[in-house]
């Protein structure tokens, strides 16, 4: 089963951990992705830009609406994700225990039920 693990991120707890933390998770990172990636687990991760580099488009009257901005002001924000492929809930619910920052952000977890692209082809 695929599953698709959001991170949450409040910039605020971020911002507030000592610099040698911060470090210390994003060293986490690599170390992280390569055991997922080697358990055939891993199907794909990223990471997003803040909010404030975002454009919304909103289709009203058949003519695209653009802005600048974030769709909703909020202190977390969607940050990226990872994209997993394992035998149940419970494990993906252990991996996003072990995404490095889990400590700090929220890790959503939830089942794909169709993916296309990325040669993903599939029903989840």
């Amino acid at each position: 089963m695929k599953y698709m693990i959001m991170i949450t991120m409040n910039p605020t707890a971020w911002d507030a951990l000592p610099e040698e933390e911060r470090n210390e998770v994003v060293a986490r990172i690599d170390p992280f992705m390569k055991k997922l990636t080697e358990s055939g687990e891993l199907l794909g991760t990223q990471a997003l830009a803040e909010p404030k580099d975002s454009t919304v488009v909103r289709v009203r009257d058949g003519v695209p609406v653009v802005t600048d901005g974030p769709f909703a002001e909020s202190k977390e924000y969607l940050a990226g994700f990872y994209l997993v492929e394992c035998d149940s809930k419970e494990r993906a619910i252990e991996i996003a225990g072990e995404i490095p920052d889990a400590h700090i952000n929220a890790m959503e977890i939830r089942p794909v039920v169709f993916s296309s692209g990325m040669g993903l082809d599939s029903q989840a």
